[in-house]
């Protein structure tokens, strides 16, 4: 910035022409002066959102490997290399850390904090805001911590996995003990000010979210639900056969899981998921990931039950859809403005697929020749037979299999669970029956195993 024409030319020049004497002793004082000017005088607020924005951008393109890291591992990972991957994942994280909390990341944001008036563009302002509450947040948190957190992640996931697969939740108990001790200390350092440990998870995927402000929620709509679902129950028990689906569209082995994914494939691309930036595979539970929107893929799952494959496919490719609108111009790409807003704003765009498009006479106008195509046996089947076979109310244990009516239920029982365990209101040693006690009383469901 030195030397600044308004300061230095009146200064050498009032030397010389009124003090000639001094002249070498006021020109040996223009390095400091020059020293104390950059000190008092902060760079403009553009050229220091330009070095926060390197910064940014070098963070989110270690968290990208962080996400193709998790995608791998819950798709095509070998069991064996579950422990080398918990180790993997932990030491990048420390890494991504570090550099999201440490010295040059805490000099720049320092450097714009307050600014944001100061910057032209709306977008700027945003990544700057963003990039101050996320900075004040995570370096809180320890790097050993953050390290912590990532492996025992890790570990969950395994266990959860082996767990499912011998149907015995005691296998996956002890894990899950740790992961709530850890997320609470986490919630509480990251957090500090909020009402309870539970709203500071609360914020990480939903920020300004209150247990409070849920629980206001979710008593309206259970009290809506529960007794909605008994109706529809009893009158389905009076006339059975009055949503009955026809023989070729019940659950069954005709379903090749093979034709369901070509045909899942097809939906997905015709639905504006652009294929040449993902992936489409099978996971245990079907759910979106990738490195950001040029990379985003996305898992489903196939069975007999044909409406799981295409009802998930469609709901994840409404969050790939998210992912791929994400802005990535100049202001946005790799930076915070550009960043899933929240998992809420993320699933209203899933569930406006699914629910909106997915379950709409419209749709299955458009998608009933496809099935036929690949299914013969359903070639009798109108599209007003799949659109209300798509939309039945079949209570069930899995939320992902879940109708539009018992959908609601499966959230608030697992919402109810983990505020309860937050408190230490529950044990995890508890939850089994708490979870089968309410799966009866508010879908009338019984649980046969752990799996379900």
């Amino acid at each position: 910035m030195w030397p600044r024409p308004e300061i230095a030319t009146p200064l050498v020049s009032y030397s010389a022409a009124k003090m000639p004497s001094r002249l070498p002793r006021l020109l040996a004082l223009v390095p400091v002066a020059a020293r104390a000017l950059s000190i008092s005088t902060p760079p403009p607020a553009t050229a220091s959102y330009d070095h926060l924005k390197k910064l940014l951008r070098d963070v989110n393109a270690l968290s990208e490997v962080e996400g193709i890291l998790s995608y791998d591992e819950q798709c095509f990972m070998p069991p064996g290399a579950a422990a080398s991957r918990a180790t993997q994942k932990a030491a990048l994280a420390k890494v991504v850390h570090e550099m999201r909390t440490g010295e040059a990341m805490a000099a720049a944001v320092e450097a714009v904090r307050g600014r944001e008036a100061e910057l032209p563009d709306a977008k700027m302002r945003a990544n700057v805001r963003d990039a101050v509450e996320s900075f004040d947040k995570q370096a809180r948190k320890s790097a050993e911590l953050a390290e912590a957190e990532a492996r025992l992640e890790s570990e969950a996931f395994a266990a959860w996995q082996g767990a499912r697969k011998e149907k015995d939740f005691s296998a996956f108990a002890p894990k899950l003990k740790e992961m709530f001790a850890l997320k609470q200390q986490v919630a509480k350092i990251t957090r500090p000010a909020v009402a309870e440990p539970y709203d500071g998870a609360l914020d990480a995927f939903e920020r300004g979210m209150t247990a409070e402000r849920l629980d206001e929620i979710f008593a309206e709509l259970r009290a809506g639900v529960v007794p909605l679902l008994a109706a529809i129950q009893e009158k389905r028990k009076n006339s059975p056969e009055i949503d009955a689906p026809p023989d070729a569209l019940k659950a069954g082995p005709a379903w090749d899981e093979a034709a369901q994914a070509e045909l899942s494939r097809e939906i997905a691309i015709a639905l504006g998921w652009q294929a040449d930036n993902g992936r489409l595979d099978v996971s245990t539970h079907p759910f979106t990931g990738g490195a950001g929107p040029e990379d985003v893929r996305i898992t489903t799952r196939y069975s007999d039950n044909w409406i799981e494959g295409l009802g998930a496919t469609v709901h994840e490719t409404g969050h790939a859809l998210y992912e791929q609108g994400r802005d990535l111009g100049e202001e946005g790409r790799g930076l915070p403005a550009s960043v899933a807003l929240s998992m809420g704003v993320h699933e209203s765009q899933s569930l406006l697929w699914e629910r909106m498009v997915g379950q709409s006479r419209a749709y299955w106008s458009w998608v009933t020749p496809k099935v036929h195509e690949r299914f013969p046996f359903t070639k009798e089947c109108t599209a007003e037979d799949f659109y209300k076979a798509f939309n039945r109310v079949t209570p069930g244990c899995i939320r992902v299999e879940s109708d539009e009516v018992t959908y609601p239920l499966h959230v608030i029982l697992r919402y109810d669970i983990e505020r309860a365990l937050f408190r230490g209101e529950m044990s995890v040693d508890e939850l089994p029956e708490y979870w089968n006690t309410r799966m009866k009383a508010d879908l009338g469901v019984d649980v046969p195993d752990d799996a379900q």
